[in-house]
């Protein structure tokens, strides 16, 4: 049954009308993107000029205004009248024409710029992204600004407090005073200042900084902006001696400088892809150019921003979440305005203005992180493609494990793939065993086998890794007399148990209740935990091996801005203890001294209803395995399992990465799935199931009445997990031989919905080759 606003019949016909209907109720003129900024043939109306502007709404469309009283550019942001509101929108052309009458045309209410905020290459960039996957370009741009400049305020530097060592001090911190000594060197070594947020990110606390204060060895202050190219010599540190596949893959990306190339630096774990990253770096620096470096997640930025910092004088700014407004619109500016040399970023950065930009690196390319998964669903490795491409500068895409995509890109020649298949230094892969769960007599999940190899590793000195991705203590409870599992009530997912503090936790609504002592179904009291999470392995492990530290890293343990940086402390001081932890431990971490990785319930993610579950535990369980033996030691990984004859973990175990991505690509040519084929998922959701599933049938039958034979339309079907924060999710599945026929057919069905008069509670949204099917 259909909601009552939603037509029957020639539903594309229909959809027309209303549209055609509803672009005269709007006072100010809708225009449709073309290039960002087309103007209609039609025009009815001409003037001297008119102000295009792009406003963060989901239609998608421009809007002309009258002219203010003040001069104007592209770029610049102004305050326009929109309905009843006053909105923020950017200007995107100055226009002679428009096809609205005069008496509906509306004036500038104010400009908030004097000169443009978004160079033209950052707004060439959104509008490839608007129209790649179908969104708003003027929510767009916005996205590719600053939290502080979307909500109006000027752009300015602002008070955000950087600390700088004095010129000469006239003693040193005691010796016992290692964090003092550390901290004083970094800011030696920095003269343009490092900010707050990022010594705190680096393990300094404010005693610490204080201590210096007082002792007259620090200041605080702002910072004084200048262009990175007046540092003549940008070179800190010596560069490391690179091997023969290093300097190969070195010498190929520098001599690509000042021409769009995409290069694939395929590297195993341990192989020195940052120094090449580094080295790299050098070269674009000595040409005069930034780098834009893509990192995945939050966590690994103080370590890389340190490791750059310490090779280079160059001032080198981050932007990630972790970051206040201020400070966050101080690198933002620092970027824009070509002061920073280098700038790392998580996969907003990548719309980042860069006048300088010469050189674009992704690292972990593989990873999930840079996929956006709400609003503007982008993903931000494949616009550094876009972003390299429109400024002529090569990209370098690195990882251990790429991703199907772009190994079949890098195969196909259109990206230039270059190989690292040696670790750094003395440092040999390590061996991989499968450990048959089914034969083992198990203590909390761990077999009897590996706490024997464990203690081996602990009582030669070494340190010992142990990865579960699943936090909590267990991720369920059942009532021991009726079976009952206690699920969440806003989504179709079990409560996980914590401990620390005691309380059920939903991981997908964040919903958190106290832990029950009665079943809710047959109100017994035998509620028992059941499986287990790293809360019950450190307990586990605590028992085992009393004397040794376990250091469990995930994302309760790791909320306070220090606690991370304080156990990577411990670990890399060498002495023997036991790291336990998510998937947090998988990515860009060097532990020397880790010699044993055990991976616990590794068989999760191979039978996943989403067809990239295999490609991502692949991926997973080889970066995972990559941190043990990256010294000078052997390092060993023991995977249990209760599948150990399964074809990936085997593939993976005696062949490797490589061959298991071959066996990938097989099955997906046979189901015409990426990167075989092209998909976009349009997802609704609804306080209401009827209402998601029926909006999803009408378009449905929009989308046949267009369709050509290369497009096939799935669905719709409920999501994996239907239910979620209290609402009803279901798919619509378009699938294609061919980009342009997907585009075509998801732009038809785009236009059907936009001019959908729907109920409050129901949304909609399109994902352009989406990386989660859930």
């Amino acid at each position: 049954m259909l909601p009552k606003n939603i037509p029957k019949g020639n539903t594309l016909a229909i959809s027309l009308k209303v549209h055609s209907q509803r672009q005269l109720r709007y006072d100010h003129c809708p225009q449709e993107p073309k290039d960002g900024h087309s103007m209609s043939s039609n025009s009815v109306h001409t003037s001297n000029k008119f102000i295009r502007v792009a406003i963060p709404t989901p239609l998608r469309r421009l809007f002309d205004y009258l002219p203010p009283t003040m001069p104007v550019a592209p770029g610049c942001r102004v305050v326009v009248p929109f309905g009843p509101r006053e909105l923020i929108g950017i200007v995107l052309a100055i226009e002679t024409s428009t096809d609205v009458p005069a008496d509906k045309l509306k004036s500038i209410v104010n400009v908030l710029d004097l000169e443009p905020l978004l160079p033209a290459q950052v707004i060439k960039l959104c509008q490839w992204t608007a129209r790649y996957y179908h969104y708003s370009l003027g929510e767009t741009l916005m996205l590719a600004l600053p939290k502080n400049l979307r909500q109006g305020k000027p752009a300015f530097y602002g008070k955000v407090v950087h600390w700088f060592a004095t010129d000469n001090p006239q003693q040193k911190p005691p010796p016992q005073a290692k964090k003092q000594r550390a901290a004083l060197e970094l800011l030696v070594s920095n003269p343009e200042g490092v900010s707050t947020t990022e010594l705190k990110d680096l393990g300094f606390s404010q005693t610490v900084l204080k201590a210096l204060e007082k002792n007259h060895l620090a200041y605080t202050g702002e910072p004084t902006p200048q262009p990175f190219t007046d540092i003549k010599e940008p070179l800190k540190g010596a560069h490391l001696r690179l091997n023969a596949e290093q300097a190969y893959a070195c010498e190929a990306v520098t001599g690509g400088l000042g021409s769009y190339r995409t290069f694939l630096l395929e590297g195993v774990t341990g192989s020195g892809k940052t120094e090449v990253y580094l080295q790299v770096i050098g070269a674009a620096l000595a040409a005069g150019k930034q780098t834009l470096v893509l990192v995945p997640e939050i966590g690994l930025t103080p370590q890389t921003v340190r490791r750059f910092r310490d090779r280079y004088a160059v001032p080198v700014v981050c932007l990630h979440s972790g970051l206040n407004d201020g400070e966050r619109l101080q690198g933002w500016l620092a970027a824009a305005r070509g002061s920073a040399g280098i700038v790392i970023a998580t996969r907003s950065g990548i719309f980042t203005p860069l006048p300088h930009l010469g050189l674009i690196i992704v690292d972990e390319e593989h990873d999930g992180s840079y996929k956006q998964q709400d609003s503007l669903r982008y993903n931000a490795r494949d616009l550094a493609i876009i972003r390299g491409q429109q400024s002529r500068c090569p990209v370098v895409l690195g990882s251990a494990t790429p991703s199907l995509e772009t190994l079949h890109n890098a195969r196909h020649g259109k990206y230039i793939q270059l190989h690292l298949r040696q670790r750094a230094g003395r440092a040999r892969p390590p061996t991989m065993m499968l450990l048959d769960m089914r034969r083992q007599t198990l203590k909390d999940g761990l077999a009897s086998e590996l706490l024997q190899k464990m203690t081996t590793h602990l009582e030669l000195g070494n340190q010992v890794m142990v990865f579960l991705n699943r936090r909590g203590y267990a991720p369920s409870m059942i009532c021991h007399d009726c079976g009952t599992l206690i699920d969440c009530p806003q989504c179709d997912a079990h409560m996980t148990i914590h401990r620390y503090p005691p309380h059920m936790h939903c991981h997908h609504c964040d919903l958190q209740q106290a832990i029950p002592w009665q079943c809710p179904s047959c109100q017994g009291r035998k509620l028992q935990p059941v499986g287990q999470g790293t809360e019950r392995i450190e307990q586990s492990l605590c028992q085992h091996f009393p004397n040794y530290p376990v250091l469990r890293i995930d994302r309760d343990t790791t909320r306070k801005k220090m606690a991370l940086g304080a156990m990577l402390d411990e670990v890399h001081s060498g002495k023997p203890c036991i790291v336990l932890g998510t998937q947090m431990l998988a990515k860009g971490h060097h532990f020397p001294n880790v010699t044993l990785v055990a991976i616990i319930n590794a068989d999760a993610g191979l039978f996943s209803a989403d067809f990239r579950g295999p490609e991502r535990t692949g991926q997973l369980i080889t970066q995972v395995a990559g941190r043990a033996g990256r010294g000078d030691k052997p390092g060993q990984v023991i995977i249990q399992t209760y599948n150990p004859r399964h074809p990936a973990l085997q593939l993976l175990a005696t062949q490797g990465y490589s061959r298991f991505a071959d066996s990938l690509f097989a099955e997906r040519r046979q189901l015409n799935l990426p990167p075989q084929g092209y998909l976009a998922l349009i997802r609704t959701e609804s306080t209401r199931p009827q209402e998601s599933e029926a909006l999803l049938m009408a378009l449905r039958q929009c989308g046949e009445e267009q369709q050509g034979s290369q497009v096939s339309i799935l669905g719709p079907i409920p999501a994996p997990m239907e239910k979620r924060q209290g609402r009803y999710r279901w798919h619509l599945l378009v699938q294609a031989n061919q980009r342009n026929h997907l585009h075509q057919q998801v732009n038809t069905m785009v236009g059907y919905l936009e001019c959908q008069r729907l109920p409050k509670q129901l949304k909609w949204a399109v994902d352009i080759d989406p990386q989660e099917m859930s």
